[in-house]
């Protein structure tokens, strides 16, 4: 790839030096507060902003909180600084973040008759993980190439999301995260199986792909085909009994780490090595779920990859800014058990799915970036707006919002209203790639584990696959659509507006107009569906419900949504006071 220079205006060339960043303490202090003033008070109208300060009641907890406020926000998505305080008497307190766990644990408890025993372990994992994030003085690697800025922008999200109350919650040998965590700039080479023909179990959509799981090493005798592992998750499965047996017997050669390096990307599981992304299994509770890739899930990916073909080829003509990774093969083991059956736990323990690297889809001379680090609530990044528009002002910062979202929204609405195709585009799912000004000139879609078909568009294609794998590859139509405007407007759109708004305060209902512009253009374009219509009245946005959601326990496709006043609404637009509703 061509050098930074080459890739990055002067003012997104990035200082090393972490500045201006929250205590892990205030860090999981301020994540509570936003799930519980989005899933707890506002619903239920035990909130307001007054005098700098936003105030916070837990109604059956009894506890009225408040904290500062950096800025407000008309979609109620604050920026908090300092302490919280809790109300006692007439004076107020400052309450710690253990404290502040504590006191959401008994309210939802008390909401919701559902114990959970496990919540304030996971919120001290977490805190545990931004501490040791923001406590690594390892200097940072310098980003002297568009490989390594894009790397670094995947390493970057030190604090997760900001609306999930424990997103850096995580299980495993806290020495193995140093080693393999994004955070740490974690670098490695993969650990190699040689295993017998027979017993590997393979789909591809492209003979190609493939064979890219072959390149890695050399050394491998006849009769046997290379499996690639996470070498953290060998260390976790390699006792396992049918595991050892199968490498007693010589079925199964153990060839040791080798090949060329992979980095360690935002999702942790997911490595790249500059040509292929390889999305592994790992046994480890990262936020809710255990990481690894279900034998549904293997054969979606491939399945998807391969049904989908037109339509993706269809949106990438018609939006040629926009294009979406493949997924487009998998590899595992497919020991047998007692039962004859391949062993389950090394089936999906060991699948590997191929992702398309970024050379074949990427834009020439751009940098792709993760929206995420883009969006990050702090510049922790080279890829955080601040650099990309540092020194700009609220003029070029609006036009670069315009081009942005010119590229973003119309594929994943075309998507949905004309292939039934429910993309995941939340902000660790799609890649800003820059041009030499730092302008958006493409977006990238992955990860097709979260991307959704609707039944009415495709029954003769799901009629087709095996129901395992058909059932989970749904929604039907308002689900669909509910997962879409959540990750495009809630989780992915709001986000970035709001790191622009931190940038140029003033401008939060000039962002919002140029959102509504983009999806009015898209509508007089391509046609008004009334769900579009009705996101452009106003109606309230549905927000992915995370703290209740892993309250109860819930696996993901059973999140519920609450929902969020719009400022997409025209007489709201037309209100450029910044007033808080």
């Amino acid at each position: 790839m061509p050098s930074l220079t080459d890739s990055l205006p002067e003012q997104g060339r990035l200082p090393v030096a972490r500045a201006d960043l929250p205590t892990a303490d205030d860090a999981v202090a301020h994540t509570l507060l936003n799930c519980l003033l989005r899933e707890v008070s506002a619903p239920e109208h035990q909130s307001v902003v007054a005098d700098g300060h936003l105030l916070l009641r837990l109604p059956r907890r009894g506890v009225l909180l408040r904290v500062a406020l950096r800025r407000t926000s008309l979609l109620g998505a604050h920026r908090f600084t300092g302490p919280v305080s809790e109300q006692r008497g007439e004076a107020w307190a400052e309450v710690d973040w253990r404290r502040l766990a504590e006191y959401t644990h008994d309210e939802l408890a008390l909401r919701t008759g559902v114990r959970n025993e496990e919540f304030l372990e996971q919120i001290v994992s977490s805190h545990e993980a931004v501490g040791t994030a923001l406590a690594d003085t390892r200097a940072a690697r310098p980003a002297d190439d568009r490989l390594s800025t894009y790397v670094r922008s995947e390493q970057s999200l030190l604090f997760g999301h900001r609306f999930h109350p424990t997103p850096k919650a995580r299980t495993g040998d806290p020495r193995a995260w140093s080693a393999y965590a994004p955070e740490a700039g974690a670098s490695f080479p993969l650990r190699h199986l040689a295993v017998r023909a027979g017993l590997i179990a393979e789909e591809h959509a492209d003979p190609a792909a493939a064979a890219t799981l072959d390149r890695h090493r050399t050394d491998v005798p006849d009769g046997y085909r290379l499996l690639p592992t996470h070498p953290w998750q060998y260390e976790t499965l390699r006792e396992h009994p049918l595991l050892r047996a199968a490498l007693d017997r010589g079925d199964i050669l153990d060839l040791g780490p080798g090949g060329q390096p992979f980095a360690a990307t935002a999702s942790v599981r997911t490595l790249y090595d500059g040509e292929t992304f390889l999305k592994f299994s790992l046994n480890v509770r990262i936020t809710n779920c255990l990481r690894k890739n279900s034998s549904y899930e293997l054969s979606g990916a491939v399945a998807l990859t391969r049904v989908l073909a037109p339509a993706l080829a269809d949106l990438a003509e018609r939006f040629p800014g926009s294009d979406v990774l493949r997924e487009p093969a998998y590899r595992t083991l497919a020991l047998p058990g007692p039962d004859g059956t391949p062993d389950r736990a090394l089936f999906e323990g060991f699948g590997v799915i191929v992702r398309e690297g970024l050379p074949p889809r990427l834009a020439p001379g751009t940098t792709p970036l993760l929206a995420a680090a883009v969006a990050d609530e702090y510049p922790t990044g080279p890829a955080h707006i601040s650099h990309l528009l540092a020194g700009a002002d609220e003029q070029t910062a609006l036009d670069w919002w315009s081009t942005y979202l010119g590229l973003l929204l119309p594929p994943v609405l075309a998507a949905y209203f004309d292939h039934g195709l429910v993309l995941e585009p939340h902000l660790q799912n799609v890649l800003i790639c820059v041009d030499g000004d730092g302008r958006p000139a493409q977006v990238l879609f992955r990860d097709l584990e979260g991307t959704k078909l609707v039944p009415d568009h495709h029954e003769d294609t799901l009629a087709a696959l095996p129901p395992e794998v058909a059932g989970p590859m749904t929604y039907d139509a308002q689900r669909g659509w509910d997962r879409v405007v959540y990750c495009l407007l809630v989780n992915h759109v709001a986000e970035l507006l709001a790191a622009l708004a931190d940038l140029h305060p003033r401008a939060e209902a000039a962002l919002w107009g140029r959102v509504r512009d983009t999806l009015r253009a898209y509508s007089d374009r391509f046609g008004c569906p009334p769900r579009l219509a009705a996101l452009l009245a106003g109606v309230p946005l549905p927000a992915k419900a995370n703290l209740l959601t892993r309250w109860e326990r819930k696996a993901d496709r059973e999140a519920g949504y609450v929902r969020l006043p719009s400022p997409l609404a025209e007489d709201i637009l037309r209100d450029t006071t910044g007033g808080i509703r």
